[in-house]
C-alpha cells in the first residue's frame, strides 16, 4: 500500500508539473518570460523532486512552487476590452419589459466566404408567451465524437433566435483546444439569425455536417424559464466577463446548465463530454423524435443540402426544417398549455 501511495503522489506531482508548465506557457506574460518561466518551472520541479532529500521536503517545496503558479493563474481576470476580431467584437444584450423581450445586436453577417463577410446586426422584439420550440444543432467538423452545439428558440410568428457559445478571440488569434483549458479566451454568446450561424457552417465552411433536432416534451413554462436563463446570462456577460473553458465551460456544458428546468435533463453521462454522441443520448431519453431508428433519425436530420439551397432566402429557417423528424409543416411545434392554464 505504501508503494502505491508513493506512485500515486509521484504521478500527481508530474501531472501538476505539466499543468504548471502549460499554464505559464499560455499566460499573458511577454513571450520571453513565458518561455523562460515555463522552462524554469519544469527544470526546478524535476530537480526538487529528484534531488532534494528527505523526499517530504522536496514535495513541500514543489507544492509551494505550484501554489505560486496556481495563484498567479487564478488572478488572471477576463476582460471585455480587447482588440477583438470583427465576428465577436459586439456583445448582445436584452431589454426585458414584461412579456416583451428585445434582443439587441443580433448578428446576421452576409458571407461571401468563411472569412470575408459584411458585418450586420439588428434588434428584434420577441414575445415570451410566443415561444413554441427549442432546437439543438450539432455541427460535426470531422471528429465525430466531439462537435460544436448550438440552440435555437422558435416563436409562433415563425421566427427563430439562434445562440452559439464560443470563444471570444482577439485579432490574429486562432482557436486551440489546449489553450482553451488555460484562460486564453473569454466566453462569448453569439446571438444570431440562423442565416448567419447555421449558414456559415453549411454553406461556407468545408467539411462540416450539421444536424438539427427538435427537443420534445418541453412545456411552455419550462421553455420560458430556459429562454430567460439565456437572456439573463447574456446580460450578465456585458458587465461581468467570464473565461471559456474547453472542459467545464464549453458549448455543451453551458447548454446543460441553462436547461436545468427541463425535466428530461440528463444529470450526468459521459456523452456530455463526448458530445458527438449527444443525439444518441437524447434519443435514449426520449428527448427527440423516436419514431425512426436512431441511425435513420440522424441521417434524416442533416440539413446541409437544404441550407445550401435556401441560402439567403428570408424563409431560410422554415425551409431547413421541412421534412425533418419531429417538425410540423409550419416549422414550429405548438405545445399545449398546462392544465391549470386552460
Amino acid at each position: 500500500m505504501r508503494a502505491l501511495g508513493v506512485i500515486f503522489l509521484a504521478l500527481l506531482q508530474i501531472s501538476l508539473m505539466v499543468w504548471g508548465v502549460l499554464a505559464i506557457y499560455f499566460s499573458y506574460l511577454p513571450i520571453p518570460l513565458r518561455y523562460g518561466g515555463a522552462g524554469l518551472f519544469a527544470v526546478s520541479s524535476v530537480a526538487v523532486l529528484l534531488l532534494v532529500r528527505p523526499w517530504l521536503k522536496g514535495a513541500v517545496i514543489f507544492w509551494v512552487m505550484f501554489a505560486v503558479v496556481l495563484g498567479r493563474w487564478l488572478s488572471m481576470a477576463p476582460s471585455n476590452h480587447r482588440d477583438w476580431q470583427p465576428d465577436c467584437a459586439v456583445l448582445p444584450y436584452a431589454t426585458v419589459n414584461g412579456d416583451d423581450i428585445t434582443i439587441h445586436n443580433i448578428r446576421n453577417f452576409d458571407y461571401q466566404t468563411e472569412t470575408d463577410y459584411t458585418v450586420q446586426y439588428y434588434d428584434r422584439s420577441f414575445a415570451l408567451s410566443g415561444l413554441r420550440s427549442f432546437d439543438l444543432i450539432m455541427c460535426d467538423w470531422g471528429l465525430q465524437h466531439i462537435v460544436h452545439t448550438m440552440v435555437s428558440f422558435g416563436f409562433d410568428d415563425g421566427s427563430y433566435l439562434c445562440v452559439s457559445i464560443e470563444t471570444r478571440k482577439e485579432k490574429g488569434e486562432a482557436y486551440s483546444t489546449i489553450k482553451g483549458f488555460f484562460r486564453q479566451y473569454e466566453r462569448f454568446y453569439v446571438v444570431a439569425d440562423e442565416r448567419d450561424l447555421i449558414r456559415l457552417r453549411t454553406n461556407f465552411r468545408q467539411g462540416e455536417t450539421v444536424y438539427l433536432y427538435r427537443l420534445q416534451n418541453v412545456s411552455p413554462a419550462v421553455l420560458e424559464q430556459v429562454f430567460l436563463d439565456y437572456v439573463n446570462y447574456i446580460n450578465r456577460l456585458v458587465d461581468t466577463p467570464e473565461w471559456y473553458n474547453a472542459l467545464t465551460g464549453n458549448c455543451t456544458t453551458e447548454i446543460r446548465g441553462h436547461t436545468r428546468p427541463y425535466p428530461n435533463r440528463v444529470k450526468w453521462d459521459w456523452r456530455i463530454l463526448a458530445n458527438g454522441y449527444g443525439d444518441q443520448l437524447m434519443y435514449e431519453k426520449n428527448m427527440v423524435d423516436t419514431s425512426l431508428p436512431f441511425t435513420e433519425l440522424k441521417q434524416n436530420s442533416i440539413i446541409n443540402q437544404t441550407a445550401m439551397a435556401a441560402d439567403r432566402d428570408p424563409a431560410f429557417s422554415k425551409k431547413i426544417r421541412q421534412g425533418l423528424p419531429g417538425m410540423n409543416h409550419g416549422g414550429t411545434v405548438r405545445m399545449k398549455k398546462e392544465t391549470s392554464d386552460q
